[in-house]
């Protein structure tokens, strides 16, 4: 058989194709991106941020004084 790959826009879409296979009894399994999307973005901004000359960069040296 095939393997279908559906890329739900949102967590309705997701519950609704899950509750057609389950009701199809169809197999399937989920899987989660590899990082939640609010990190990424607090990720980018702080990198940005210290581009900006805010916050505190420390050396790599000065770790463990």
């Amino acid at each position: 058989m095939e393997t279908l790959i559906a890329h739900p826009k949102n967590e309705e879409q997701a519950t609704a194709l899950k509750a057609v296979m389950k009701a199809l009894k169809i197999d399937f399994e989920t899987e989660d991106g590899p990082y939640n999307p609010e990190f990424v973005k607090d990720i980018l901004q702080a990198r940005e941020d210290v581009k900006n000359g805010k916050g505190v960069k420390i050396a790599v040296e000065d770790l463990w004084k």
